[in-house]
């Protein structure tokens, strides 16, 4: 019979660890807490999912164990409780997708809690590359009751999908597809993670500056880079009217990765007028960059000599394609502005249409510069990503990252297995504020 000490959680022999057998045949890939903390999944590389309910005692017992695919589980997570509070969401290296629910009316491990629908999820969509799907990401809009999926394939490919119908998970449109950067050659060592921006809106900056209320916010890391994506309204003309769609665009670039980028992670809280990004980098380091949108003026006028301007501008250009560099194209149009120049005395005076065309185009190479990047920019919004910390992780690689529920707290864990806990500062850098380790004691 233990004693109440030997299963009190508050007990100081214990630490503050729960330790669980997990029981699984090979290693855990992925865990994930539900979102009151109370229920905890974990997924291995034998392709199962473990379902664990946490107790008054402070104890956790299994609730149930099922084979979710057939391959290496890369990926879990607990569904907000606003669509359903027992759905779990998972991928594979089989290329899949998949949605697990619940049946409570089921008993505990049966291995059918879970997949009582013919051992089947109630969906399933698997990688039309072909390419297994690497990171997933889920948003919901208990407002507008819209549901979005986000999708990275090992071939840079971010697809998103959309659901308007909370009720039925099975009905799932594709929204948008980009590629993010360039495709990995074979054998090559990846690395690919999408976040949405937890935030019920875009901060009130970037609003003001244009950024439609219920418009997405994505953090990818792609290979050594990561980037930051923003939809925009696209309106077709149809026969009955017109339609109106949301199309992503790269809005920023987070510059300086020195290694392969493991994690992404968007603070919540932007109320404070801008936007916090955290990144988990081989190179030993985790990177704070703060994103804010200063709109077409602050982009002009800030930095030392102007140097914003031109780089952001160059970053904003950057849209659909990653293979098109806007700077060439800049160039290249000023190249032949000035050779007509240079030509305009060896040829004969345009008259009528021509000459009142010619009188109106700019003179200015700047004016006609910052009047292509506009139209370029037609319905985007500039975004510039400032690194404010860099954080050394022991010289170990950072595997992951993550912010608290108020975005002043960021957890990262790396090889060295040691949770570390880093604290915004008031003057917006990052320091330590604390080290979690489990060491083993030898009892002689």
């Amino acid at each position: 019979m233990p004693t109440p000490s030997d299963t009190d959680p508050t007990d100081s022999t214990q630490d503050g660890f729960s330790l669980l057998q997990h029981g699984h045949k090979d290693m855990v890939q992925a865990t994930a807490f539900n979102t009151y903390g109370d229920r905890f999944a974990s997924s291995s590389v034998d392709g199962k999912i473990k379902v664990y309910n946490r107790h008054k005692d402070g104890s956790w017992n299994l609730c149930d164990t099922w084979g979710a695919h057939t391959a290496e589980i890369l990926q879990i997570q607990w569904l907000p409780p606003t669509i359903h509070p027992h759905l779990i969401a998972s991928i594979g290296t089989d290329g899949r997708f998949k949605l697990w629910v619940e049946d409570p009316t089921l008993p505990p491990s049966k291995g059918r809690r879970f997949n009582s629908h013919s051992n089947r999820p109630i969906y399933e969509l698997r990688s039309p590359s072909r390419a297994p799907y690497l990171s997933f990401a889920i948003t919901h809009n208990a407002t507008t009751r819209h549901t979005y999926l986000a999708l990275i394939d090992r071939n840079a490919i971010l697809t998103v999908y959309e659901n308007d119908e909370p009720e039925n998970l099975e009905s799932w449109t594709d929204l948008d597809r980009v590629n993010v950067c360039e495709r990995p050659k074979r054998g090559e060592e990846v690395s690919f993670k999408v976040a949405f921006d937890p935030n019920l809106e875009p901060c009130y900056m970037g609003i003001r500056q244009g950024v439609a209320r219920d418009a997405l916010g994505v953090v990818v890391a792609s290979m050594n880079r990561a980037s930051i994506w923003r939809t925009k309204e696209i309106t077709h003309n149809v026969s009955l009217g017109s339609s109106t769609m949301k199309e992503f665009y790269l809005a920023a670039e987070l510059k300086g990765h020195k290694g392969l980028v493991r994690d992404v992670a968007w603070a919540p809280g932007n109320i404070r007028g801008f936007d916090i990004v955290a990144t988990a980098c081989k190179d030993g380091f985790i990177r704070v960059f703060q994103v804010t949108t200063p709109g077409k003026g602050g982009a002009r006028g800030g930095g030392a000599g102007g140097n914003t301007s031109s780089g952001s501008g160059a970053t904003s250009l950057r849209s659909k394609d990653f293979s098109k560099i806007p700077e060439k194209t800049i160039v290249q149009q000023q190249r032949n502005s000035a050779e007509n120049g240079n030509a305009a005395g060896s040829r004969v005076a345009p008259s009528g249409i021509g000459a009142g065309l010619q009188y109106t185009r700019p003179r200015n190479p700047d004016a006609q510069q910052q009047q292509q990047q506009q139209q370029v920019r037609e319905g985007e919004v500039l975004h510039v990503a400032k690194e404010v910390s860099r954080l050394e992780a022991n010289r170990n690689p950072v595997w992951r990252v993550e912010f608290d529920a108020d975005g002043q707290l960021l957890g990262s864990t790396g090889d060295d297995g040691k949770l570390m806990l880093w604290r915004r500062e008031p003057s917006g850098s990052w320091s330590k504020s604390s080290e979690l380790a489990m060491t083993r004691t030898v009892v002689g």
